[in-house]
């Protein structure tokens, strides 16, 4: 068993014993390793606080080896040309990938917390290497043991790990979303990616909600 794996401080351990850093890198997993930790996943997601299309989020666990690249970062500071790049290599140097989606009419039903919460136990049960621990970009995972993970606030700009997730992550829905542009041409889907930019708004009070607006979110003041 690995070292500490039952002690409820654990996380907040190591958390209290790594600096911030500038750049994503493998302190975190460095230390889980050295305690015998060998499956580390790190999870995040894109498109929560989008206001259409699906909720995307992945896992991936990287090998002890791996070097981070150099202009590693966090997928919003990239551009799409170094996404898909990194997504690429992360594809080819991983232990385990693992994306999943949750559609606009689930998160309607269900709403977006409980979503995100869905969609994460779907990676760490999914994914094809079974984790013995999670780094998590801001959340816990309800029903799994906090013993063996760790919420990291703005986690993918800390751990390569959920860094690398945000980075497969963004890649597939943003592809998703060129997706759907095609078949709701009058939104601009491919330039937003259905974030509430001021386009949106006003495709919305043009045009009126198409079936793919999470109409959970409470838009309708856009249209009145």
């Amino acid at each position: 068993m690995p070292e500490g794996q039952n002690s409820p401080t654990s996380g907040r351990k190591i958390l209290a014993s790594l600096n911030p850093m500038v750049l994503p890198n493998l302190s975190f997993e460095e230390k889980l390793w050295r305690r015998g930790f060998d499956y580390i996943v790190g999870i995040d997601e894109v498109g929560r606080g989008s206001w259409a299309g699906p909720l995307v989020a992945a896992g991936v666990i990287l090998p002890k080896n791996f070097q981070v690249p150099s202009g590693f970062v966090e997928s919003k500071q990239l551009t799409a040309a170094k996404r898909e790049k990194f997504a690429e290599l992360i594809s080819n140097k991983a232990l385990a990938v693992k994306i999943s989606e949750i559609s606009h009419s689930k998160i309607n039903k269900i709403g977006i917390s409980r979503a995100t919460q869905f969609i994460f136990r779907k990676i760490v049960r999914s994914i094809s290497l079974k984790p013995d621990y999670f780094l998590v970009d801001a959340f816990h995972i309800r029903y799994f043991p906090k013993s063996i993970q760790l919420a990291i606030k703005e986690g993918d700009k800390k751990s390569a790990s959920i860094a690398a997730a945000s980075i497969v992550a963004k890649v597939y829905r943003d592809s998703l979303m060129s997706n759907l542009s095609q078949k709701f041409p009058n939104y601009g889907f491919e330039k937003h990616k259905g974030y509430g930019t001021k386009h949106h708004r006003a495709m919305i009070k043009l045009h009126g909600f198409a079936r793919v607006h999470r109409t959970s979110f409470n838009l309708n003041y856009l249209i009145s």
